[in-house]
């Protein structure tokens, strides 16, 4: 009788502990897991479906030693999908390098570990580049084979259609194996910029075949270089630019690349279509794209080109590749300026495609890099006249939604590029452009409890790594620091301060809870799991759900985290969400670069001069 009256009392005493907030087995922590730097300011959030009354615990991992408490502050705002009760930790005045976690003090609740300090984001920019590698077509370092040597057979070309033209090289797109410059071109030249602002961030510890050792030649750029050559294949003459290889006859399940079973009419693993930009509407199939010029592709390959000239020049001392870079810029730029318009990815059998269509933010940066290189003052004028015409028409950050794409690429680094040339008028100009995006996100973070500012249309986590890099520029161009908080919290986000609790990068941290499950054939068919890799991230249900083909091959590991507004799922069948994405990757390495600082073995690096 003894004992079931204690267990009786033991029940009521547990219900007891949920009613006050003690003791509740709903309260779940988030924090970024990669980690904070001293000055960061670091936030972390609470959620449960009942009151949180209890002190939560900072807590040294090595020795469990509790650090200080802290009182969990109610954020006012509207509710996030199934919880009610949502509540901010600010830890900002702590300082002191090391590992963490934060724990609630009496129903022992814990987050993940994280570091504060200098190592947090050590060196991860070379984490990205890792999976960059792995996204090489021709040889593929990570794979150690060739694949797709016999890129490919042209399509609306001058020349007959199914002529052969050598396109080998570039990147696979994702966890497809297509070829778009539409991508290729905003990740070369994104990570050129991400070098040109911190030259002496980057390591070299690979070859130019991305192969382990040292070449005397940072592997950024390395990397670039490897989509820089592309490109110049791509540019086959001066009034030829091709900007796809392959199309949705490539989709036919997982497979290993140099074991495509994808037929273009010549048999399996053999020759795949490639197509010419035309500036107008095209498609072999059922469905066609609209198009209405290519200055988008020839301008942001321009301004790639234009900063490779200058580095390899001033940093590499290669005159004879600079030379082949500015005559490139140069050219292409000349074809933007005779077909303004955009030119959209094709699709054959399916209705998705890359929607793009915008170019006088690509036009604007290509004027800007060559007038940074060259000194003539047509191109400062002819940049700032684009500057004006795209504005923020070509934002997706003063707008609610978009469709897939198609305010590409989802930050116009031609503002900043062009920043430094211009009188103080056009500089402001400039920064409002800028500015403008950032209250308009920032407005959207403020009604919801993550702070967190995007709308969650395909591949969101490409629109954040891009917000983020805005207003990193936007402090450089400004020097206003006013939404360094709401620039922390989008960062967070992407690390685990979010619903869900993980990471959207492969890997990183390595003990971290990040996607492992992904969409690519490397993870299904070899196991291999490559880290740096920035999943496409979380979308709104009513897009996800309206997907075709979109099936879990396992049950959901966070169903009770999910709601009717946004879902995010860690499950190879999930290609909306969990699909690492090669332009998403490489646009998020300027931001790590940023907050990356020097580990304890030094990197090789090349000083800005």
């Amino acid at each position: 009788m003894k004992t079931v009256l204690r267990g009786f009392l033991i029940f009521i005493w547990g219900i007891s502990l949920v009613v006050e907030g003690y003791g509740q087995a709903d309260v779940y922590l988030r924090v970024n897991q990669l980690g904070y730097l001293a000055n960061d300011e670091k936030e972390a959030l609470i959620f449960s479906h009942s009151p949180v009354r209890e002190p939560v615990q900072l807590i040294r991992s090595a020795d469990d030693e509790v650090i200080m408490a802290f009182k969990p502050e109610r954020r006012k705002t509207a509710n996030w999908g199934n919880f009610d009760f949502y509540y901010t930790l600010n830890f900002t005045s702590f300082t002191s390098p090391g590992e963490y976690y934060l724990q609630t003090k009496k129903s022992l609740r814990q987050s993940a570990s994280f570091k504060i300090g200098p190592e947090a984001y050590a060196h991860h920019q070379e984490t990205l580049l890792t999976f960059m590698r792995q996204q090489r077509c021709g040889y593929n370092p990570v794979l150690d084979m060739v694949c797709h040597e016999k890129d490919g057979r042209s399509f609306y070309g001058p020349m007959p259609d199914s002529t052969y033209v050598d396109l080998s090289g570039g990147w696979h797109d994702a966890g497809d194996q297509l070829k778009y410059l539409i991508t290729g071109s905003y990740a070369t030249a994104h990570m050129l910029m991400a070098f040109d602002l911190y030259p002496e961030k980057f390591a070299d510890a690979y070859n130019a075949l991305g192969q382990a050792g040292s070449n005397g030649i940072p592997d950024v750029l390395d990397e670039a270089k490897w989509g820089l050559d592309w490109i110049h294949k791509m540019h086959a003459g001066p009034d030829l630019l091709f900007h796809q290889v392959a199309d949705d006859r490539d989709h036919r399940g997982f497979k290993i690349p140099n074991q495509d079973n994808s037929d273009y009419g010549w048999g399996e693993n053999s020759y795949r279509a490639t197509y010419l930009a035309t500036g107008k509407p095209q498609g072999l199939g059922k469905y066609k794209s609209q198009a209405t010029g290519l200055a988008n592709l020839a301008g942001r390959s321009a301004a790639a080109m234009a900063l490779a000239a200058r580095i390899w020049e001033k940093h590499l001392n290669d005159p004879l590749y600079a030379a082949k870079c500015r005559k490139a810029a140069i050219s292409l730029y000349r074809l933007g300026r005779e077909h303004e318009g955009y030119q959209q990815g094709n699709s054959y059998g399916a209705p998705y495609r890359y929607n793009e269509e915008t170019w006088a933010d690509d036009m604007e940066w290509g004027a800007a890099e060559l007038f940074a290189l060259t000194g003539e003052n047509a191109y400062l004028e002819q940049a700032k006249a684009y500057a004006l015409m795209s504005s923020n028409e070509d934002a997706w950050t003063v707008r609610d939604t978009a469709a897939h794409y198609q305010l590409y690429p989802f930050i116009n680094m031609g503002h900043f590029a062009l920043h430094r040339h211009v009188e103080a008028d056009f500089k402001q100009i400039l920064e409002g452009y800028y500015q403008a995006g950032i209250d308009y996100t920032l407005k959207r973070a403020t009604q919801n409890p993550f702070h967190i500012g995007v709308p969650f249309i395909w591949c969101s986590n490409n629109l954040l790594t891009s917000l983020i890099t805005q207003a990193i520029l936007y402090e450089k161009m400004s020097g206003d620091s006013q939404y360094h908080h709401f620039l922390t919290t989008q960062r967070d986000w992407l690390f685990g301060r979010n619903p869900w609790g993980t990471s959207m990068f492969t890997g990183m941290p390595d003990k971290g809870e990040t996607p492992d499950d992904v969409h690519t054939s490397v993870y299904v068919m070899l196991g291999l799991e490559v880290p740096g890799g920035l999943v496409d991230g979380p979308i709104y249900r009513s897009i996800h759900d309206s997907l075709l083909g979109l099936t879990l091959n396992d049950p959901d590991e966070f169903a009770h985290l999910q709601n009717n507004h946004v879902v995010y799922q860690d499950d190879v069948g999930d290609y909306s969400t969990n699909e690492p994405t090669m332009d998403g990757t490489a646009g998020a390495i300027l931001m790590m670069a940023h907050f990356g600082r020097e580990a304890s073995q030094k990197a090789t690096a090349i000083k800005q001069d």
